[in-house]
């Protein structure tokens, strides 16, 4: 067990609640992690000192089995499981244990078998291989890209290995020596009231290595940003808001690990005409007096496959809807949703003499009709 874990808020060094999902810890660490790399803040020693604390933090933080131990620790110690007198002894015990007798000598101390369930013995974690960061990428596109699936080139940047140093943190030409404080475990054995820590090497700050000739482009870091493109296959009928997760194409992995994903967050710009409504696209289209009143056969487009002829019967009004199936969205089942026609009778703000002696002439011959028959009484008046 670390010692450090006692004594550090790895909680407060990212910014985030106890109770911080992993998804807003990663997304809190990237951004203190760009804003304190070191290629940011050239020679300021601060900046470089806090981007490693927030980094230690990640780390245990970012893993489910470190953090366990890290809050089992804390919470251990805060509560004053184990008191730091009497050797050691457990608050409350009634004799006296020594912790050599009950758990051997030398070749099976304490701090051995604490090492053990920890697994954070000689290179402990830093040496296994680890999963790359997940990236997040957000894309817009048109409303007729949405509907019929598309595949677009996404320029991405991440962390990778500096390509000046390819990863070792020393300048090139040179290389990193063996900590000799740790013997290149990253790890120093601590006696502290009984107990025996194993504690981050103060000297290589865990890294089991010495750099005595940084890398002038990662300062030492090994690490760097690369840009690539990748291509991404957005299905038909994306939905505005929609989270695509791209397998495998996230940040590349530490030491053989597996790269992470790629979350493809999706806007659909909206469209002058058509509107979704589940599989369905629904657009209003005006038509005359004259067409509504005696019946036509119009033309309407559609997103996909050109225009329609709509027949719309005689006395249709203002606000009726028409179908017309298999236009829409493709749905999984290979079928496909419809268009929504919806009628809106279009009243003209200018009229010729004839049009106006047209409709005088409609008008009388319409007298007897009162659309608003009965409207009064309805009203309760």
């Amino acid at each position: 067990m670390n010692k450090d874990w006692l004594e550090k808020d790895f909680y407060a060094s990212l910014g985030v609640a106890k109770d911080a999902t992993p998804e807003e810890i990663k997304k809190k660490y990237r951004k203190l992690a760009r804003e304190l790399h070191p290629d940011k803040n050239p020679g300021d020693a601060n900046a470089e000192e806090k981007f490693k604390e927030v980094s230690e933090a990640y780390d245990v933080l970012s893993d489910v089995e470190k953090r366990k131990e890290y809050n089992e620790a804390r919470a251990a110690f805060a509560s004053g499981g184990f008191s730091r007198q009497g050797g050691g002894r457990p608050r409350g015990a009634t004799s006296n244990v020594n912790m050599e007798d009950l758990f051997g000598g030398n070749d099976g101390g304490f701090g051995d078998l604490l090492g053990g369930i920890f697994n954070r013995g000689r290179g402990g974690r830093s040496n296994q291989p680890r999963r790359g960061a997940d990236l997040e990428s957000n894309l817009n596109l048109s409303f007729d890209d949405a509907i019929d699936g598309v595949t677009v080139p996404l320029r991405l940047s991440s962390e990778a290995a500096c390509e000046t140093c390819r990863g070792s943190g020393a300048r090139p030409g040179t290389s990193a020596r063996t900590c000799m404080d740790c013997q290149g475990s990253g790890q120093v054995a601590r006696n502290a009231g009984g107990f025996a820590f194993a504690e981050t090497c103060p000297t290589c700050r865990g890294r089991g290595q010495v750099i005595d000739d940084p890398c002038p482009s990662c300062h030492g870091s090994g690490v760097g940003q690369k840009s690539r493109t990748v291509q991404v296959r957005i299905p038909a009928g994306v939905k505005d808001g929609a989270r695509i997760r791209v397998a495998g194409k996230g940040a590349s992995g530490e030491r053989g690990g597996p790269s992470g994903d790629l979350f493809v967050q999706v806007h659909v710009t909206p469209h002058p005409l058509f509107v979704r409504k589940g599989d369905n696209i629904a657009f209003t289209v005006p038509v005359t007096f004259a067409e509504a009143a005696l019946g036509a056969q119009i033309t309407v487009p559609t997103p996909r496959d050109g225009n329609v002829t709509l027949k719309i019967p005689a006395g249709t009004t203002t606000g009726r809807t028409f179908r017309v199936k298999g236009k829409g969205l493709g749905r999984k089942d290979n079928s496909r949703g419809d268009v929504l026609v919806s009628v809106e009778v279009a009243v003209p703000q200018k009229l010729s003499e004839e049009a106006k002696a047209a409709l005088e002439s409609y008008a009388a011959a319409t007298a007897d009709l009162d659309p608003r028959a009965g409207l009064m009484n309805l009203a309760g008046q």
